[in-house]
């Protein structure tokens, strides 16, 4: 890992890979029992933009998420790969 794979960066609009590929335990508005991975979180519309961000409804779980170039990479499939891969890495 390069110094540059743990810059922070700021999210991709359209973007949607971290709505997408984790799972979520915990209750999200429209999902009540959270979001298994590779489904698409209820609250991304069809722009792949948190139709919650930027409001107070918006999850603690989601207000955690920094992008980093380490786990968002260079695009959007990039980081639709590497949150898999990290998601299965860490399945109980």
């Amino acid at each position: 890992m390069t110094e540059r794979d743990d810059e922070a960066m700021d999210c991709r609009p359209g973007c949607g890979a971290c709505c997408i590929a984790p799972s979520i335990a915990g209750p999200l508005p429209g999902m009540p029992h959270g979001k298994p991975a590779g489904a698409r979180c209820a609250n991304l519309d069809e722009n792949n933009l948190c139709r919650l961000w930027n409001t107070d409804a918006l999850p603690e779980v989601c207000r955690g998420f920094k992008p980093m170039r380490s786990v968002c990479g260079d695009d959007r499939d990039e980081a639709l790969v590497r949150l898999r891969v990290l998601e299965e890495a860490t399945a109980v």
